[in-house]
């Protein structure tokens, strides 16, 4: 099966290196010397990291063959494939990958039923669940342990505790002005 590790993003200095977007908890695993990733579009790759590093908090790579900015900036926005074993799973309990939660049913704790997880939007500050209500609409379900209380792959849910008016038009407007 295979699994985005990362984007490519700017090309860093004049000697081939590029930042990279991480996008798995496993950097170490997936993106060390040696390591060869697809692409996609495919047509950039497969490539192979020959060095990585970490300059001001952000991951540069340079990949085998690229020598200079110019080839570097040829890689920008070139999305880093890995191939993982299927039944492989994430070292820490509460970690999870992309695969294991797409489809999920999403569940209230008192079991109503919300949707079905259809994608996974990874941003900067945390993860979002695009879910797909019944109706047919969506609803975005931020990925944090005060919202999403538990995930449960065996029954195939997750069940969520969302504050007011996050899946729902019924938020609770609290005013401190005094009502004349």
């Amino acid at each position: 099966m295979q699994l985005v590790v990362a984007r490519i993003g700017r090309a860093h200095g004049i000697k081939g290196e590029v930042t990279v977007e991480v996008r798995t908890d496993e950097p170490e695993l997936r993106l060390g010397p040696g390591a060869v990733l697809a692409t996609d579009p495919a047509s950039v790759g497969p490539l192979t990291i020959e060095t990585g590093r970490v300059h001001s908090g952000r991951l540069l790579l340079r990949f085998e063959g690229v020598r200079d900015r110019t080839g570097a900036e040829a890689l920008r926005n070139t999305l880093l494939i890995a191939e993982v074993d299927p039944t492989e799973l994430p070292e820490e309990e509460d970690e999870f990958y992309d695969h294991q939660l797409m489809d999920l049913d999403v569940v209230l704790k008192d079991g109503t039923e919300v949707g079905r997880i259809t994608e996974i939007s990874h941003l900067p500050s945390q993860d979002l669940f695009i879910v797909e209500r019944p109706d047919g609409s969506e609803v975005m379900i931020p990925f944090v342990e005060e919202i999403v209380v538990e995930i449960d792959l065996e029954e195939q849910k997750a069940v969520i505790d969302p504050p007011p008016g996050l899946i729902d038009d019924r938020a609770e407007i609290a005013s401190t002005r005094d009502e004349a």
